[in-house]
């Protein structure tokens, strides 16, 4: 079977799937709508952020053990 899509035709398909992306992702904001941080989660994020641009790393062996 051998098809042939024009340009045009392309084009249009794909500002289709664009706009059923944006859909999608509107839905799954209604759906499933983002928790407010605790003072707590907040602090703990903002100093993995910091880890992170510091390049501080660590094993999954010692994470293991940490959590374990």
């Amino acid at each position: 079977m051998n098809l042939t899509v024009t340009e045009s035709q392309l084009k249009l398909v794909l500002e289709k799937l664009d706009a059923v992306k944006l859909e999608l992702l509107r839905l799954r904001a209604m759906l499933l709508p983002e928790e407010e941080l605790t003072e707590k989660e907040k602090k703990e994020l903002e100093e993995a952020r910091k880890e992170i641009a510091e390049g501080s790393t660590t094993t999954l062996e010692k994470l293991i053990k940490e959590l374990g």
